[in-house]
Order: structure tokens, then sequence, then C-alpha cells
């Protein structure tokens, strides 16, 4: 039987927040969607340290499956080899935004997911109808017990609005122009010690934009009540300004005194 999980920690949203030393914590769901390199990961990360909350990284669980694949040999186009690794799968994803981790049958992962062999993969992988069915039961078991253990979670992806968690208290779209976001993905990659070209790091962006926006199930597109926000001229800072306040225009901060006893 396949065996997934999500640790949120030892700490309620009380306690996260003291950790945090933040003055507002989340409630609730915040939702960001978006093709790849638009900034997603950094800012759902930051956003979940600001506000004292857990956070859901879910192209990592796909990733995760797609070394999986590999590791196994099968052949990512071949959705029914897919599937059937999918009974003996062992995956763990942390959602404690100071220690995400991601970890498949026992062994820390996090590096090697993000590697040009699994994102090469990722999109077919990804788009296979039992893994989606599967991951997303998982995340949304995971949002369900982040809610309970602290109260709020910020969750990125590309279907998050739109399938995972339609009901989301805020839903963001992000998008940026092309170039930008392979110049970002190729800036990410260096620093992690994994060099490329940009113009290679480009088509890999213009190919899994078209793979992921054409699949059958759970296609990339915004929520029909999601905020679009174009980070093409926005630094770090500048997008989680915006996120900051769009969740204070929802009402789903809350000050982190109210938590304490």
């Amino acid at each position: 039987m396949a065996r997934y999980g999500g640790t949120v920690g030892q700490n309620d949203g009380a306690g996260r927040a003291k950790e945090a030393c933040v003055e507002q914590v989340l409630r609730g769901v915040v939702a960001i969607d978006g093709p790849s390199g638009t900034g997603k990961s950094t800012v759902a990360r930051r956003l979940a340290l600001q506000l004292g909350a857990a956070y859901l990284d879910t192209g990592a669980m796909y990733r995760a499956v797609t070394l999986a694949v590999l590791r196994a040999g099968s052949d990512v186009h071949d959705p029914a080899a897919v599937a059937a690794l999918l009974p003996g799968l062992s995956l763990h994803v942390g959602v404690d935004p100071n220690r995400p981790s991601v970890r498949l049958g026992g062994e820390d992962v996090a590096a090697e997911v993000r590697g040009r062999a699994v994102t090469l993969a990722v999109s077919p992988v990804s788009a296979v109808p039992a893994v989606r069915a599967t991951l997303v039961a998982q995340q949304r078991l995971i949002i369900d017990r982040a809610l309970t253990e602290t109260g709020g979670i910020v969750v990125e992806g590309r279907d998050i609005g739109t399938v995972v968690a339609p009901a989301a208290g805020l839903k963001v779209y992000l998008t940026a122009a092309a170039a930008t976001r392979a110049r970002r993905r190729s800036d990410q990659d260096s620093a992690a010690g994994r060099p490329g070209r940009v113009d290679a790091t480009l088509a890999d962006v213009h190919r899994r934009d078209r793979y992921d926006a054409s699949r059958a199930v759970s296609p990339l597109r915004p929520a029909a009540d999601a905020v679009e926000l174009d980070t093409t001229e926005l630094d770090v800072t500048g997008v989680l300004a915006r996120l900051r306040a769009l969740v204070a225009e929802r009402g789903m901060a809350v000050p982190a005194v109210s938590l304490l006893p």
C-alpha cells in the first residue's frame, strides 16, 4: 500500500507565532498557483514564515513521484507503468516553512527532485490521472491537518485554487514573462549548484507551459475567482507586500497575541 504523509510539527498556531516572532498569523488557506519561474515557491514559503503558517509545496510531491519512476526505469510516457508504481510508494513531505522536506522511502530527496532529469520528466508523470488523484487526496489531508494544528497554510502548485482547495480564502495566480521566468529559474539552479544555459531553460519553460496547460486532468489555469498577479517587474519583497495586502483584505490574518494563553 502506498504511504504518504505531511508533518506539520509540534507547535500549534500560538507556538509557531512565538517561535517565528510574527505579529500576525494566518487563518485559513492561501492557494498560490502559476507556471514555473513565477516565484511561487519562494514567496509562498516566505509568506508562511511571516504569518506563522504551514507551507506545502505540491510540486515537490509530483517531482518525488517522477524521481521514483525514473529510478524504477519505467517509461514516464506510459500512464499504466507510472500508475503501477503508486501502491508501493512511500512519500513524505514536511510542511514547516523553516524546514521543508521531501523524503522518498525515508531518503531525503529535496535536492535530487530539482535536477534536470526530473524537470524534463515531471510534466508527463504529473499528467497521469492516477498520480493526480492520489496526490490531490493526500494534499487535502495535509491541508486539513495543518488547519487543525496551526490554523493556516500556504499551498502552492498548479491546481490548488481550481482542484485541491477550491474553497481557499485567498487564491492567487502568479504570472511573468517567459524570458523572465527562464532567467529566474537559471539563477535558482546556478545558486543550487545546477548550472545551465538560459536558452535551454527557456525552451523547458515553453515546453512545460504547453504540457501543463493542455493536459486533460487539472490543466494549469487560474481559478475563476483568483487574483492574477504579474511578477515580471516585481521582486520578492514586492510580491510579498501584495500578498500580505490581499491576506489582510480577506480578513485572514489575526494578531498573534490573541492566540497566547
